[in-house]
C-alpha cells in the first residue's frame, strides 16, 4: 500500500466552543503524542483520518505526519471519537512512532476458509476471539492474523497457541484463549398437538351443586309430612 501522508496544524487548546468552532471549520482537534515529548495540540481533516481507518490495516497503518509543514515523523492512530448520534470523527489521537522500537497491539482475527463442519453437517460457527495481542517493530505489524477452518468439524476448536508460528511477531495473548469453535446445529423442538375430548365433561361444581339443591329438596318434603301425621297422646 502506498503511503499515507497527512499534514497538520498547531492550535490553541480550547474548550468545548472553541473545538464547535473548528468542526464548523471543516477540521477536527486532534493531539500528537511522542515518546519523551509534550503533547502537541493540532487539528487535522476528518477525511484524512477516515481514509487511515478505512484502510486494509485500520489503526495499525503507519503513516508520515507534518505539523505545520515541518520535519515528516511516522505516526499511528493512537485513538478517536465518534459522535454518539451522527457517528462522525470528532477527536483522533496521534502517537509518533520509532521504526526500530517494538510496539504492543491489538490485530485483527482473519477466518480463512469454510469449515468442513458447517459445510457438510450444517454446523454453526462461533467466532470467539475477534483480535490478538501482538508485539512486533512498526514494519513488521501484519494486517491480520489468518486462521485457517477448512478442517474444522463439528466441536472442534481452534486456541490461540494453535496459531502458526511468526519469528518477527510475537503473540502475547494467552495460549490458551480459544479463537473459533464448530457448533452443533440448533435442532429444531417438535411441538406436539393435543387434541381436545370431543365433549367437554360438566364441572365438579355444577354437579355438586344440583346435588346440594336436590337433598334441600327432599328434606323439605320430609318435613311437610311430619307436620300431616297425628301427633302422639299425651301420658296422663
Amino acid at each position: 500500500m502506498a503511503q499515507i501522508f497527512i499534514d497538520v496544524e498547531r492550535r490553541d487548546p480550547g474548550g468545548k466552543n472553541v473545538n464547535r468552532r473548528l468542526r464548523r471549520s471543516g477540521k477536527i482537534p486532534a493531539v500528537m503524542y511522542g515518546r519523551g515529548k509534550e503533547p502537541v495540540p493540532v487539528s487535522v481533516a476528518p477525511e484524512q483520518v477516515k481514509d487511515i481507518l478505512y484502510s486494509e490495516s485500520g489503526r495499525n497503518t503507519i503513516f508520515t505526519v507534518s505539523v505545520d509543514g515541518g520535519q515528516k515523523t511516522n505516526a499511528m492512530v493512537k485513538d478517536y471519537q465518534l459522535d454518539p448520534v451522527r457517528g462522525n470523527l470528532i477527536h483522533t489521537d496521534f502517537l509518533e512512532i520509532a521504526m526500530d522500537r517494538l510496539l504492543e497491539l491489538s490485530v485483527n482475527v482473519e477466518i480463512v476458509g469454510e469449515s468442513e463442519g458447517v459445510k457438510r453437517d450444517g454446523g454453526l460457527m462461533d467466532i470467539v476471539t475477534r483480535s490478538i495481542e501482538v508485539e512486533c517493530l512498526p514494519a513488521d505489524i501484519p494486517d491480520s492474523i489468518k486462521v485457517e477452518v477448512s478442517h474444522l468439524k463439528i466441536n472442534d476448536y481452534i486456541r490461540v497457541k494453535n496459531l502458526p508460528t511468526n519469528p518477527k511477531v510475537k503473540i502475547l495473548s494467552d495460549p490458551e484463549v480459544v479463537i473459533v469453535t464448530i457448533v452443533p446445529p440448533v435442532k429444531e423442538e417438535e411441538v406436539v398437538a393435543v387434541e381436545a375430548p370431543a365433549e367437554a365433561a360438566e364441572p365438579e361444581v355444577i354437579k355438586k351443586g344440583k346435588a346440594v339443591e336436590e337433598g334441600a329438596e327432599t328434606e323439605e318434603k320430609e318435613k311437610e309430612k311430619e307436620k300431616g301425621k297425628p301427633g302422639k297422646p299425651e301420658s296422663k
